[in-house]
């Protein structure tokens, strides 16, 4: 594998189709992340959650978007509730609080963007 500027050995390769949500398993009763690219301008990060499993309550301050890829979740943003299913995608506005709730076993993209 060839190494692009600025790329670590972790993150996906460059310039190869790649299977995303297998990049990262599933494990009983947790939450795993990979961080996939990690810029000065932003990140993206796969998630694997267990049934049951979640992120609480936390802010970012910036937008970030979730795009699930396997699964439901429900994803609270300002105390407002959203059920989120496999293909569909909810941007997460920075500095409002947010919390995931796995309904099922799902993966999720996260695109945080730094501006």
């Amino acid at each position: 594998m060839d190494l692009q500027k600025g790329q670590s050995k972790a993150e996906m390769p460059a310039a190869e189709v790649i299977g995303i949500a297998g990049l990262v398993s599933y494990q009983d009763g947790s939450v795993i992340s990979r961080t996939l690219l990690k810029r000065t301008t932003g990140t993206v990060t796969l998630f694997a959650f267990d049934e049951g499993e979640g992120l609480s309550e936390h802010s970012a301050a910036f937008d970030a978007l979730v795009h699930v890829l396997e699964g439901e979740a429900d994803i609270t943003i300002s105390g407002k509730m959203l059920r989120i299913h496999a293909t569909e995608a909810v941007l997460l506005p920075a500095n409002q609080p947010h919390a995931v709730k796995a309904i099922t076993r799902f993966k999720m993209l996260l695109i945080m963007i730094r501006s």
